[in-house]
């Protein structure tokens, strides 16, 4: 079976997040406000209506909410389909109310615009298309055939032609207007929640990593002493034994132990947090999120140096996954762009921690500079993109991840191109392409004073 479109399944889940309550409950608010107008209109400025029609079709409002309200659970959650079905109806419902009551005359008109707001901020682009339609047609027809308003003296209540044709245009032009306000708005907020989802799954799995490096660390650290023992008491043993297969069986557990020494030490290369390891120097660190990256054919230049008032020895930094993570991100990109090169500078002041990433490519796009950062950006590749990074399909989704992740450790981004675009590139290996520089507030990850001075005490026991 192929693969699904990962946005649309995602559309559809959420058009499943409408449940049938919410709309029965509107409708019912639908209703009583209908009621009330028909009664103010009846009774307060004794309009002559046809009251008996009027209450059939608010009758039929109350009838389908009754017959969902015994048919169906009140948890149920509804289909696009049936949530396109039921504001079809209520357009439909509340046309039928305008046209026994003075069709645009009737100041009551906009609230034609609800069901479409609806569709547009739950239902695809195709359902809110048919409702606008349906809503625009029924209103023309409305206006253009109605029974009029009449009070009981038998004065037609109407209003000039210019205002009438005013009305349709603003009631057609809300309608438009409404609907793509709101669906732009509901859409942004969709994509900012499945992008920031999707960070904290990367924070979560770089969580996991750090935690199972943790505690491979402490196991090697717990199990080197034993592991010693074992081998110096086979070894002694083996020298004592006069035995070949017993000085054999000696020896074969002085080997094994050797080896689940080996198997320790290489598990424990993942990753440690143990208290020496939560800061570590600057370019350390750097260098840590940049060693996915350094043997795919580009030079990664990393240079560490002290800004103007700052001391001499590297700042110690937290190496928390968010920091580790959203660097990675960044170099990542960064070598996937650059032609030969790589930069990374980083400085520090009493103040400031500032790191420059800097790469020989062509840079960003600049009709997409302002919007990096942004999830789900989507630029279309051209014949020369797709030679040159066949495998590259990018929505912008890991330069948020790491934007977010950074801007949570408490840094600073800035996007810029190392060149104008009208000129033309310079060649390779140089500072011509992307530039994306982070500063962080110094007191925000780097390690206090005294604690680069003192002992850090005993590692704390790994809890399950």
């Amino acid at each position: 079976m192929p693969d699904r479109n990962p946005n649309l399944l995602a559309a559809e889940i959420r058009h499943r997040w409408v449940r049938l309550r919410t709309l029965i409950l509107l409708r019912w608010v639908a209703i009583a406000g209908q009621l009330a107008a028909i009664a103010v209109g009846q009774y307060v400025f004794d309009l002559r209506l046809e009251l008996g029609l009027c209450l059939l079709v608010v009758g039929a409002s109350v009838i389908a909410n009754l017959v969902m309200i015994f048919v169906y659970p009140e948890n149920k959650r509804l289909r696009e389909a049936e949530v396109a079905g039921m504001l079809l109806f209520d357009i439909a419902q509340l046309s039928g109310l305008l046209f026994l009551t003075g069709g645009l005359h009737n100041p009551f008109a906009l609230l034609i615009l609800a069901p479409v707001t609806i569709s547009a901020t739950a239902l695809s682009l195709r359902a809110t298309i048919l409702l606008g339609a349906a809503a625009i047609a029924l209103i023309s027809l409305v206006g253009w055939a109605h029974v009029p308003l009449r009070t009981d003296q038998g004065f037609i209540m109407r209003m000039p032609q210019v205002f009438l044709f005013g009305m349709w245009v603003a009631i057609t032009t809300g309608i438009v207007f409404m609907a793509l306000y709101a669906r732009r708005v509901t859409s942004e907020i969709h994509s900012m929640s499945e992008a920031l989802l999707a960070t904290q799954m990367a924070l979560a799995r770089e969580q996991k990593l750090t935690d199972l490096g943790g505690v491979v660390a402490a196991a090697a650290h717990e199990l080197g002493t034993p592991l010693a023992t074992i081998k110096l008491v086979s070894r002694e043993m083996a020298e004592e034994l006069t035995d070949t297969e017993l000085r054999e069986d000696a020896e074969l557990i002085g080997q094994q132990a050797d080896r689940c020494r080996d198997i320790l030490r290489s598990m424990g290369r993942a990753g440690k947090d143990d208290l020496h390891m939560r800061h570590a120097p600057l370019g350390e660190v750097i260098r840590e999120a940049a060693e996915p990256h350094k043997d795919r054919g580009k030079a990664l230049v990393v240079d560490v140096a002290p800004g103007d008032g700052g001391d001499t020895a590297q700042p110690l930094i937290a190496r928390r996954p968010e920091i580790i993570h959203g660097l990675r991100n960044l170099i990542q990109n960064a070598v996937d762009f650059a032609a030969t090169t790589v930069w990374i500078d980083a400085l520090w002041t009493d103040r400031e921690i500032e790191l420059r990433i800097i790469d020989d490519g062509r840079g960003f796009p600049p009709h997409l500079l302002g919007r990096i950062g942004d999830p789900f950006v989507r630029k279309r590749n051209s014949d020369a993109d797709r030679e040159e990074r066949p495998e590259y399909e990018g929505m912008g989704l890991g330069l948020f991840i790491a934007k977010t992740l950074l801007e949570r450790s408490g840094a600073e981004l800035s996007f810029a191109n190392g060149r104008d675009p009208l000129v033309p590139q310079t060649g390779e290996g140089t500072r011509t392409g992307a530039i994306v520089e982070l500063v962080w507030p110094r007191d925000a990850i780097a390690a206090p004073d005294d604690q680069r001075a003192g002992g850090l005490g005993e590692n704390q026991p790994i809890l399950g």
